[in-house]
């Protein structure tokens, strides 16, 4: 997952994620059984997520003359809708 941070003119990751296959399966000694056979699961390695890049990128992406628009989805959770200067 990306964001664009217009000050550096480029898109930032915030988050990965990528198939590690049966590599961690088998040094946790994970099983599971497909009729009679038993076999590793395939596992996947995510990281969380870059909480300061989003917050940039959403302060940074919503400024206007009269202050920072909050995005219709998060204002359920800030309770107001515009960051005033």
């Amino acid at each position: 997952m990306e964001v664009y941070a217009g000050a550096q003119k480029r898109w930032l990751e915030v988050s990965s994620i990528s198939c590690f296959e049966t590599f961690q399966s088998n040094r946790l000694k994970l099983r599971f059984r497909d009729g009679k056979r038993t076999r590793l699961p395939h596992t996947l390695n995510g990281s969380a997520l870059a909480l300061a890049r989003i917050v940039a990128a959403i302060l940074e992406n919503n400024q206007t003359p009269e202050g920072i628009h909050i995005p219709v989805a998060l204002r359920p959770y800030t309770g107001f809708d515009m960051i005033r200067p």
